[in-house]
């Protein structure tokens, strides 16, 4: 009786578990108006497809791992057809060979005699501070000695017939040093001028200048003219900033291992550069003289669009070794605190954002030592902005001409092209379209003027001609 009992319980148990299951189940399949659904009841509504702008879907991870996925293959498809072309050409003794040649020593010897420049500087603004000469004798002499040491170098290493690679790296160092010189005079004749305004200030002046010593501690503000020594000069040559300061921000410590991956990146970044330089770019430049002595158009605009793609790949992996990896280590070593060395310039959807975004410590300078004292003169914003793209010319031609030993105007033209080109953006392309508009300029805008001068480098020293 007992088993009986005990499997009628058992059944229902499992009846009244059957129609809980049948309750949920009728629940789910209801509305939350109480009515109950169809089985198939519509299951269409109005919506967009996922790739439409006004669906707001933003995930295309897939998509992004799909064109590295691309990418990699034929990067790869690529070298192997280089490879099989042209064998592998990489030398790994190419710096030893530099360091080598003697046409390399030029450029080392006027690096040493910048220092000449320096200490002039730190001679002319303490001549300033002791009224020995006036402001405009001072201004005169500043402007000599920058123009001073634009034209000797250059003068010297075209005559030296240096090689056209240590030319440029000198020259650049030179740029460098004479916006770093025009920087650091403005700064020290305002803090002239203001002292000379305000009675209080002078007398604190003169017991700075009795307390100044060289053994500053880094806790300790400097006022003028305690800033004007070589220690505060050199720390700011040797700073990753063209615009002076008396206290620059200061980390609190050197970060060994941050100051590790800097220095690995730029070690394996160069010669990742000198590989891609060697095996895929020379071959490229070498094969171009043939369209050029032939003047086949169609051919040179196939060497040009091949080279596109090299020189960009290049071009980015240069950015990121000099300007994060290089101006870091120096910032790190320095115990330098500004680092935004760059900004977003890969979002710029127009020229002047581009170039007001991708090398900081340069936009800074124009902007405060050219940019702004033209607004204070009375002249107008988009005189000013012409003025500085016309500055900005003349260093780019300057940087490439005199290390090739050949005056030519084509990274001036590449240069003034731009502002054309960057009205023409701002006024009929906008968002993603402004965008691929700066990509397209960078990619084919540098091959060509690289065309051009490889050109004229082969008709000069080659004798290439039609």
């Amino acid at each position: 009786m007992k088993t009986t009992s005990e499997t009628k319980e058992l059944r229902s148990r499992k009846i009244t578990l059957n129609k809980n299951e049948n309750v949920e189940e009728s629940e789910k399949t209801t509305t939350q108006s109480g009515q109950r659904l169809h089985p198939f009841e519509s299951c269409h509504k109005i919506r967009d497809s996922l790739l439409s702008s006004a669906s707001g879907y933003t995930n295309y991870r897939g998509i992004l791992n799909l064109c590295v996925v691309l990418l990699v293959m034929s990067s790869s498809r690529l070298v192997l057809e280089n490879l099989l072309k042209y064998g592998f050409l990489v030398r790994f003794d190419v710096p030893i060979l530099f360091i080598k040649d003697p046409t390399a020593w030029p450029s080392l010897l006027a690096l040493v005699l910048s220092n000449l420049f320096i200490i002039l500087a730190l001679y002319l603004e303490k001549l300033l501070q002791k009224s020995r000469i006036g402001e405009n004798s001072g201004k005169f002499f500043c402007f000599m000695n920058v123009f001073t040491a634009l034209l000797v170098p250059a003068i010297y290493l075209w005559y030296r017939e240096a090689n056209p690679v240590s030319s440029f790296f000198a020259l650049a160092w030179y740029t460098c040093l004479s916006m770093k010189l025009v920087s650091y005079f403005q700064v020290n004749r305002h803090c002239r001028l203001k002292i000379k305004n305000e009675p209080t200030l002078q007398e604190n002046c003169k017991k700075a200048e009795k307390n100044s010593t060289n053994k500053i501690e880094n806790n300790f503000l400097l006022e003028y003219p305690q800033n004007l020594n070589f220690k505060n000069l050199y720390y700011f040559m040797a700073a990753p900033t063209l615009c002076y300061e008396l206290n620059f921000p200061r980390s609190q410590r050197i970060r060994k291992s941050f100051l590790i991956r800097r220095s690995s990146e730029i070690i394996f970044l160069s010669s990742l550069s000198l590989i891609l330089l060697q095996q895929w770019v020379v071959p490229i430049l070498k094969n171009s003289k043939i369209p050029f002595r032939e003047s086949n158009i169609l051919k040179i605009i196939e060497r040009l669009l091949k080279l596109a793609v090299p020189n960009h790949v290049i071009w980015l992996i240069g950015f990121y070794c000099f300007f994060h990896s290089y101006l870091n280590v120096l910032a790190e070593v320095l115990r330098f605190g500004d680092r935004e060395f760059y900004r977003d310039w890969w979002n710029a959807e127009d020229v002047n954002g581009f170039w007001q975004n991708w090398n900081i410590p340069v936009h800074k300078f124009c902007l405060r030592h050219i940019y702004k004292p033209l607004l204070s003169q009375g002249i107008t914003k988009a005189q000013a902005s012409l003025i500085v793209f016309f500055v900005s010319a003349f260093f780019h031609e300057y940087l490439v001409s005199i290390p090739l030993r050949m005056f030519r105007i084509w990274a001036f033209l590449g240069m003034i092209v731009q502002i054309p080109f960057a009205i023409v953006v701002k006024k009929f392309l906008h968002g993603n379209y402004g965008n691929m508009a700066v990509w397209i300029s960078l990619i084919i805008g540098q091959p060509i003027a690289i065309m051009m001068y490889i050109h004229d480098y082969y008709i000069d020293y080659f004798q290439v001609t039609n």
